[in-house]
């Protein structure tokens, strides 16, 4: 059985009628669209998906950093003043 993350649900028919009411009833949290019985999609406002792509954002770019970090050995050191 697939996993579904969030606490709201709507079937795929019941979406297709009316999707601003389901957001609306949504109060601000994610919606499983459901497809028989299993996650076709989910809904999330504007400002949620923008929080999880600054996530992503954040998370990769703390990769970066430990991956310098562990090749910091290689390093020149250079005075700030000739750069």
């Amino acid at each position: 059985m697939e996993s579904i993350f969030t606490d709201v649900t709507v079937s795929m028919s019941e979406f297709k009628k009316n999707p601003a009411a389901v957001l609306r009833q949504a109060n601000s949290r994610p919606v499983a669209v459901l497809n028989h019985n299993k996650a076709a999609f989910y809904m999330v406002e504007p400002a949620l998906f923008q929080a999880m792509l600054d996530e992503l954002a954040d998370q990769e770019l703390h990769q970066k950093v430990m991956a310098r970090m562990r090749e910091r050995a290689q390093a020149i050191e250079v005075d700030i003043d000739n750069v």
